[in-house]
């Protein structure tokens, strides 16, 4: 793969082709495939995929849009960015996604849109959510950032609703050199328009049927996507065999538990969460044994100081309250051994048998 990748940075300096070009209109062509959507377009991180969605959808001062406090703060700010009002709703304790029971009472005479992320590169209920959507006149964005190449029944996330929104940052399932993003649809008027807002609002260059963005994504890092995109499925599917042994060293574990994997779904597990309790002290533990976990996320966007003229204190999200303080992401990746999953399940019942013998001796001494 670095030998690939460097014949494909030296290519691109010989022709100096770095932004636009065949690259992307390549990739974006390979990408749309691989979500069996109409048609994709790369932009420069998935924030502005967000946006450029968001925007495409023509909210309006006062539009409410739903979505969950327990994402990272791109899905939101995108959204305000955009022009619309936040509306959260709380999550399912089993998956930590959307709650679509929650989502249909939340709806007011102002909502235009819902937003389920796919948590973890897990897929949320779409089923549900869509009927909701098409039963009140909404449209759905997803946030698809951590769920390339996950299905639901069947489909990929991302084509389900109007649009998806993906996230290249390095870390994710498939991941840049850097930033980058991309936003698939089946509806071409509005992705068409995602292409205009993310080149300054051209229709041809020098002139502007909009103002726009900066937010393209350039021609090198299309190349590198293009060429790890072809090995996605196969890490995916190394993943998820990864996340098996995780169950299964783990099921006796009882202080453990892992969130569900509901039979309808294909995961791709872009992060392996555990709920676990005394999670900052078991996350120690881990460290000083060697290995690095992950929290994902530890303060929900509702109680960040970003939001605090939303008026949302403690209580108002109680599964997603109790969840920042619980979850642990172990090591996740398609390269991790068998062994090496083995060891991060033993030294995390190591954790939990001492905490028991010290429990004992306290409660005898």
């Amino acid at each position: 793969m670095e030998r690939d990748l460097t014949e494909r940075f030296v290519a691109a300096l010989r022709e100096a082709a770095f932004v636009g070009g065949p690259e992307l209109a390549a990739f974006e062509e390979e990408f749309a495939r691989f979500c069996e959507a109409a048609e994709a377009v790369g932009v420069s991180s998935g924030t502005d995929a967000l946006r450029f969605a968001y925007l495409a959808m023509d909210i309006r001062p006062g539009d409410e849009v739903i979505t969950v406090p327990n994402t990272f703060i791109a899905t939101t700010a995108a959204l305000t960015q955009a022009g619309a009002t936040i509306r959260f709703v709380d999550v399912l304790p089993g998956t930590l996604l959307i709650d679509p029971a929650q989502v249909e009472t939340a709806i007011t005479p102002r909502t235009v849109g819902i937003v389920p992320v796919h948590l973890y590169g897990m897929p949320a209920d779409m089923g549900r959510l869509m009927e909701i959507a098409d039963a009140r006149g909404l449209w759905v964005v997803e946030d698809a950032a951590q769920a390339h190449g996950a299905r639901y029944r069947g489909r990929r996330c991302g084509a389900i609703g109007v649009m998806g929104a993906f996230s290249f940052y390095p870390g994710k399932n498939l991941g840049a050199c850097g930033e980058g993003g991309a936003i698939v649809s089946n509806d071409h008027g509005r992705l068409s328009t995602t292409r205009t807002l993310r080149d300054h609002g051209q229709s041809k260059k020098y002139y502007h049927d909009m103002e726009g963005y900066n937010g393209r994504l350039d021609a090198i890092q299309a190349g590198f996507l293009r060429l790890k995109l072809r090995h996605l499925e196969r890490w995916n599917e190394d993943r998820r065999r990864a996340a098996r042994l995780y169950r299964d060293g783990l099921a006796a574990v009882s202080d453990v538990t892992l969130l569900d994997w509901p039979e309808d779904v294909e995961p791709v597990f872009h992060l392996l969460v555990a709920r676990v309790p005394q999670r900052d002290a078991v996350q120690r533990f881990l460290r000083a044994r060697g290995v690095e976990t992950g929290l994902h996320y530890p303060l929900p966007l509702h109680l960040q100081e970003a939001y605090r003229h939303l008026g949302l204190g403690r209580g108002a999200f109680p599964v997603a309250e109790r969840a920042a303080h619980e979850v642990l992401s172990l090591p996740m990746f398609p390269e991790i051994t068998p062994h090496q999953i083995d060891y991060v399940c033993e030294t995390v019942a190591e954790f939990f048998q001492g905490s028991r013998r010290r429990a004992v001796d306290k409660a005898v001494g």
